[in-house]
């Protein structure tokens, strides 16, 4: 932008950073193990993708969701649910239950 432009520039028509910014802040929910939400409907409010810090090369799906009224979060490596996640994103909030097929993790 140009000075010019900075200064016709109309701040009330700005959108607010926190509107639309996604802080690299983890989630709030308490920790849970896969293990802990197997086989048990949870609701899906937010996911977030990054890569992994305990396997290079590969991705991290952190996964916040409400299980018995408690906000929770997962982190997970498998890469059937960072795809079935990211192939859903539009639908979130959602209901699910996250099964293993032998040694996958998958929604149902």
């Amino acid at each position: 932008m140009t000075i010019d432009d900075i200064k016709k520039l109309d701040k009330t028509q700005c959108p607010k950073f926190s509107v639309f910014a996604r802080d690299k802040l983890p989630m709030p929910g308490d920790k849970k193990f896969m293990n802990d939400l197997l086989n048990r409907e949870i609701t899906v409010t937010d996911f977030r993708i990054s890569s992994s810090k305990k396997r290079n090369g590969t991705d991290c799906l952190q996964l916040q969701f409400i299980l018995d009224d408690n906000v929770c979060v997962v982190f997970t490596g498998s890469s059937v649910l960072i795809d079935q996640i990211q192939s859903s994103k539009e639908n979130i909030p959602f209901s699910a239950t996250i099964v293993k097929i032998d040694k996958y993790y998958s929604f149902s």
